[in-house]
């Protein structure tokens, strides 16, 4: 069992920049590969971007490329979520995820039904 907990969300000017974290506690951490989904109300939770167990391959949805960079601190247990130039339209709340050792294609990776164990999320807010 692996346990997550998001944080650093908040309220920011669109432009600006906040990171997130999600810090994991349980079953060993390292070899799990890591996700981050997101969702707005009234809206599915889609993905947003992922990290295999090594941090040596990272995944994005086209919205965020170049904007937002994923990585991980496996002595630390804990995965992150660099967000910058933000927009309104990233509002919403974010969901760290985390799937079961092994290795994944991208289409495993975008799957929010593929990924075991989720943290409770954070908000983020993006005015304009």
């Amino acid at each position: 069992q692996v346990q997550l907990v998001e944080s650093g969300g908040g309220l920011v000017q669109a432009g600006g920049s906040l990171r997130l974290s999600c810090a994991a506690s349980g079953r060993t951490f390292s070899n799990n590969p890591m996700g981050w989904f997101r969702q707005a109300p009234g809206k599915e939770r889609v993905f947003v971007a992922a990290i295999n167990w090594s941090g040596t391959s990272t995944y994005y949805t086209d919205s965020v490329k170049g904007r937002f960079a994923i990585s991980r601190d496996n002595a630390k247990s804990t995965v992150y979520l660099q967000m910058n130039s933000l927009k309104p339209e990233d509002s919403a709340v974010y969901f760290c995820a985390a799937k079961r050792v092994g290795y994944y294609s991208y289409n495993e990776y975008v799957q929010s039904r593929t990924y075991d164990y989720w943290g409770q999320g954070t908000q983020v807010t993006v005015s304009s």
